[in-house]
């Protein structure tokens, strides 16, 4: 049996959904999918760490600050990724201008910001829906769209 790669095609963008229990694993396993997603689509190793640290961020928030599950969803056009996180909750996340030594967490939107993510947050009819866009670098785009 012979097997064919081909190279996607990412002009209309492509689309991963992945729907995720409300558990510890839960940023470990997104990670892992992020990653491996990001490779298949042919996004050069080298821009994909940003674009995971950011889903390990959006799915840990949703995690600790929702009382249920979560769906991952990861769309790659041209050179942008977007990451969205859907959850249960309708609170709107909030970032923090600083965070004092002794807190525990508050610093991962102004994290992302820093990163050059565009976070922005949709309420829905079931929680809200956090949007970060992360450009993948000027030489992502090469070899995926042919």
């Amino acid at each position: 049996m012979t097997i064919t790669a081909t190279s996607p095609v990412l002009d209309a963008g492509t689309t991963h959904h992945v729907a995720l229990a409300r558990s510890g694993h839960a940023p470990a396993v997104a990670r892992a999918i992020t990653a491996r997603w990001l490779a298949l689509c042919g996004v050069p190793p080298d821009t994909a760490p940003d674009a995971v640290l950011v889903v390990s961020e959006l799915v840990t928030n949703s995690v600790r600050h929702t009382t249920g599950p979560c769906t991952l969803t990861l769309t790659v056009r041209e050179t942008v990724v977007d990451i969205a996180v859907a959850d249960t909750s309708a609170r709107l996340p909030i970032m923090r201008a600083s965070s004092g030594a002794d807190e525990n967490g508050g610093r991962g939107l102004a994290l992302l910001h820093r990163m050059g993510a565009r976070v922005s947050v949709a309420l829905t009819p079931r929680g809200k829906t956090v949007h970060a866009t992360l450009a993948l670098g000027a030489q992502a785009c090469h070899g995926l769209m042919e």
